[in-house]
Formats: C-alpha cells, structure tokens, sequence
C-alpha cells in the first residue's frame, strides 16, 4: 500500500519553529513536495526534492525561512519551518510523484499549522 504520512504539526508564536516530516512507504518517488492550503484560499505549492540528487525548489513566500530535504533510509522528507508568520498558517500536505514531471498522484492526510501573532 502506498503511503504518505505527515506528521510535526501544531501551534507557535510568529517567530518560531516546526518541522514536519513525511515518512513515504509502499513506492519511490522521483519528486517529493510540501504544499499547503490556508482557509479559504486554494492549495498552494510550497518547497520540492528530487529524491535521487537532492535538488530543491521553493516558493518565493518562503525562500530563505524554509528548508526541505530528505533521509534515505528512512525514506521521509521534512520541512523545517523558521521565522513562521501568521500567513504560514494552514493545512500542509505531502505528495509524491513517480515521475520527473508530471502531477503528484499520492498526498498525505495532511497536518495542521497555526502562527499566531
């Protein structure tokens, strides 16, 4: 069974820390992506890894305060979130695609984060 499971959500003060992780089980992936969706507003790309060469991407919102990577051999990637604002608040999902390019066709049940100011 192919599986993504997030996991490190919660409440922190504007300024502060998280780290999620997602643990993949089931399949490799070419590409794993953090993406997010506030209330109200559409789900919205955040950061990508390309698993096998470790290459990154990332949206301009949080460029420079969010870090993704990933450990092989427990097969999860994280997202370390610094200097969360309010407008980071949302619900992130992880996603996985078999492919290089292409739409992710497995996400995680999601986990919730909440900046208050």
């Amino acid at each position: 069974q192919v599986q993504l499971v997030e996991s490190g959500g919660g409440l922190v003060q504007a300024g502060g820390s998280l780290r999620l992780s997602c643990a993949a089980s089931g399949r490799t992936f070419n590409t794993m992506a953090w993406f997010r969706q506030a209330p109200g507003k559409e789900r919205e790309f955040v950061s990508a890894i390309r698993w096998s060469e470790g290459t990154t991407s990332y949206a301009d919102s949080v460029k420079g305060r969010f870090t993704i990577s990933r450990d092989n051999a427990k097969n999860t990637v994280y997202l370390q979130m610094n200097s969360l604002k309010p407008e980071d608040t949302g619900i992130y999902y992880c996603a996985g695609r078999r492919f290089i390019s292409g739409s992710y066709d497995t996400w995680g049940q999601g986990t919730q984060v909440t900046v208050s100011s």
